[in-house]
């Protein structure tokens, strides 16, 4: 293998970390939102066409999430342990190739996007901006976990109109329990910095809500099946979605009991599987559209 050879699968490599290609948890917990909007938009059962779209605009706007989250964390990545190796941190890639990477995401997604309805078009901007913006909130303010869930759960807005060709009130309400729910999941994940991150000047939930932060996290999950169970009865679901979220609920507060004495060793093991606990969910929206 020549030197140029070695040089390009070394930038390949190096594009894959930026990605998070290995690891695609974070893809399935925007996926997930996304499809219990559609599923629900679309009374159990959305077109193939909506399903690809979606799954792979999912795939590819987190993947762009992540090239820009890199970029403008490039100068407290290498003093924060978890993520001193990543691409631009240890110096495998620049700036710009990073920007280049970000920019072909976005535009792919976009692409998808222009094969739906105007109104999804339109909402698409508003998902991009929500999507750069999450990075540069953590240097101004405590909520950046907020906005973060504001990006999640947008596909759950673009989901609705492009199966109904409007933006119901239960898409509003999915919406809003995603912001709950991606709150305290990320709360939990920022634990694993928490320490780092004061010592860097990076602001958190996790920081916000000190000692508190398992009773911050009861309330999260609770407001989040509030939430959720809003959106099911607006959408005339029944018992079997109602039984499915209490599960859900349960194990949500299982994990938030985990972290009572905050540490890194504890939010790891309380972070989990979150993203399966979401499939869950989708699983018994789907069993009660389609039983």
């Amino acid at each position: 293998m020549g030197l140029g050879a070695v040089v390009a699968a070394e930038k390949l490599h190096a594009i894959s970390d930026l990605i998070r290609l290995p690891r695609q948890q974070g893809t399935l917990l925007l996926l997930w939102p996304t499809m219990w909007s559609l599923f629900i938009a679309s009374g159990g059962r959305p077109g193939l066409n909506l399903l690809l779209i979606f799954t792979a605009g999912t795939f590819l706007m987190r993947s762009a999430g992540c090239a820009i989250n890199d970029i403008a964390d490039r100068n407290f990545d290498p003093f924060v342990e978890r993520t001193r190796t990543r691409p631009l941190a240890s110096g495998r890639l620049k700036v710009k190739e990073a920007a280049l990477v970000f920019a072909a995401l976005s535009l792919a997604a976009f692409a998808l996007v222009l094969q739906l309805d105007r109104l999804t078009i339109l909402l698409s901007f508003a998902g991009l901006a929500l999507a750069g913006a999450y990075p540069f909130v953590k240097r101004v303010s405590h909520f950046p976990q907020v906005v973060l869930g504001m990006a999640f759960g947008w596909g759950a807005v673009m989901a609705w109109s492009a199966a109904r060709g409007e933006v119901g009130a239960a898409a509003l309400f999915i919406f809003l329990a995603n912001i709950f729910w991606s709150t305290a999941y990320d709360t939990i994940y920022a634990l694993m910095d928490r320490d780092d991150d004061l010592r860097v000047g990076v602001k958190s939930t996790a920081i916000f809500f000190g000692e508190s932060v398992h009773k911050a996290l009861f309330a999260l999950y609770i407001l989040f099946a509030l939430a959720l169970g809003a959106a099911g009865a607006l959408s005339g679901l029944g018992a079997v979605f109602f039984s499915g979220l209490a599960v859900s609920l349960a194990l949500f507060l299982f994990a938030a009991a985990m972290v009572k004495e905050p540490s890194r060793e504890a939010a790891f093991r309380a972070s989990g599987k979150r993203a399966y606990r979401r499939k869950l969910i989708l699983a018994f929206i789907f069993l009660d559209l389609n039983l």
